[in-house]
């Protein structure tokens, strides 16, 4: 009788355990290498023009509410030496520079309660 074995159905040969050496030629996996190496660094480049996008815009949005801050500081220093801004003036009577058909549409709308 043979050296072979009968496990789960299949005959197995006696041998060496483990995967047989692959005969890949040189030249083939030094490209694949290459061309992985090309597509990493375009992906890695990518990255970084996403990163840099959203730090500029971060930043344009900080420098945004800086310039709103440093409106409502001058808003309250005048406040406290009581004068009221026209801005806040607009915001209390509800006149904030609304385009003229709203105001018009407002009008109507009142006339017709009255």
């Amino acid at each position: 009788m043979d050296d072979s074995k009968m496990v789960g159905g299949k005959v197995k040969k006696p041998g060496k355990r483990g995967r047989k050496p692959a005969k890949i030629d040189l030249k083939a996996k030094l490209e694949r290498s290459r061309q992985s190496a090309r597509e990493c660094r375009a992906r890695k480049k990518l990255r970084y023009q996403y990163l840099e996008e959203l730090v500029s815009s971060k930043e344009r949005a900080i420098c945004a509410l800086r310039e709103e801050l440093e409106m409502y500081k001058q808003w309250c220093t005048a406040m406290d030496q009581g004068k009221i801004p026209s801005e806040i003036k607009a915001l209390l009577t509800g006149d904030d520079q609304k385009p003229p058909q709203s105001s018009s549409t407002k009008t109507s709308k009142n006339s017709n309660q009255s």
